[in-house]
This record gives structure tokens, sequence and C-alpha cells, in this order.
């Protein structure tokens, strides 16, 4: 086990989905392979999508799962996936999806370091021109510190 919260291997420079939906398995998809959820805390990220959107701007959503999904967390964990055409997210364009899974509330400090790095348009357009995952792994990673 790591206190990494983003490992190299959820870093994702081309996403295959194409919907919302699976967008949001994707990436709850490789927070299970990271051993970081259980396979159910993917159905309390959809839950949440259908109640609040996690559009967060600037081509940036970030899935994550219910409160009542707690207990499906093992450690807290992200995953980052860029899509090269933008996806619809409930009538926004989102080119980055981020999933989450904090413990302890550790998410709120993992989503303002991410929320800071999507913060600065320079910072995005560096994410979006990235040329592979090792490329993006290396500007995201702040969010380990």
């Amino acid at each position: 086990m790591t206190d990494t919260i983003l490992d190299r291997a959820n870093v994702v420079a081309a996403g295959s989905a194409t919907t919302r939906e699976d967008a949001i398995r994707e990436a709850g998809e490789l927070l299970v392979a990271a051993g970081a959820v259980d396979p159910g805390y993917v159905d309390s990220m959809r839950a949440r999508e259908e109640t609040v959107s996690t559009f967060m701007g600037n081509g940036l959503a970030i899935p994550h799962g219910t409160n009542e999904s707690k207990d499906e967390i093992k450690r807290s964990a992200l995953s980052f996936i860029r899509y090269s055409s933008p996806l619809d997210w409930g009538g926004e364009e989102v080119r980055f999806v981020v999933g989450i899974a904090g413990q302890n509330n550790e998410h709120l400090d993992i989503l303002s370091k991410i929320a800071i790095i999507f913060s600065e348009e320079d910072d995005v357009q560096k994410l979006l021109d990235a040329p592979d995952a090792d490329a993006l792994y290396a500007l995201l990673g702040d969010v380990n510190e």
C-alpha cells in the first residue's frame, strides 16, 4: 500500500468513453483496479451524478461517490482521464474526468489541489497539450504532496 493519491497507472491520456455515464464508469474502474475502492463505489459515483452535476468548469468534471458509499473506500485515491473530444456533461463540455475517493474528508484537500490546477487557463492548456500520460502525471504531481 502506498500513500500516493494519484498513481501513474491511474492517469489515462486518451479515454475511451463517449458519454458521461461511460466516463464515470471508466474513472471508477481505475479506482477499483488500484485497490482503492470496492466495485459498489462506482455505482454511487453514478448515483451522485444523477442528483448533482460534478462539472467544475474549465473542461473538468470530478465524479465521486455519495456520503453513503464511504464504507466502499479502502484508501484515498484519484484517477485522471483526458478525452481527445469533449464529452457532453449535462450540457457542458468536459475534456478531463477526475475520479475521486477520499477517506476521512481527505477528498476536500484533494479537491482543492485539483481546483488550483484547473483555475489557471495556462495550466489547463498544458494538460490539453501534454503528449502522453507520463507528461500528464508530471503536471499533476502536486496532488501527491
